[in-house]
């Protein structure tokens, strides 16, 4: 999606500070961190939200959970948060799929 501002990232026309990228996925720090570590995950096929995750792209999304398995462990992260906004009134800001994964403090509940 042209206007995608994460299709972007993935394109390489938007700098990210890179954390993990392979051929299904990218992870990169957010700009804007609201834990001492704090990244998104995203596909790099453009889907929505997770509204629009199917089963033909459900595959997509258990990489990625695959993936932040791999880099919290690598990071040595063993307590974190895993959140996905679906749609503006629940806080999607980028209408492209992404897992933030917040560590570092504790995590009230409930959020928000």
């Amino acid at each position: 999606m042209s206007d995608c501002l994460f299709c972007k990232i993935v394109a390489g026309e938007i700098p990210s500070s890179k954390v993990y990228e392979d051929d299904v996925c990218l992870a990169f720090n957010d700009i804007d961190p609201q834990a001492p570590t704090h990244f998104l995950v995203i596909p790099k096929t453009h889907i929505g939200s997770v509204a629009e995750v199917s089963a033909d792209n459900s595959a997509i999304v258990a990489h990625i959970f695959e993936v932040i398995a791999k880099i919290t462990k690598e990071k040595n992260i063993e307590s974190y948060r895993v959140v996905s906004n679906i749609g503006e009134q629940a806080g999607q800001s980028v209408p492209h799929l992404h897992f933030h994964v917040l560590a570092g403090r504790d995590m009230t509940w409930p959020p928000g």
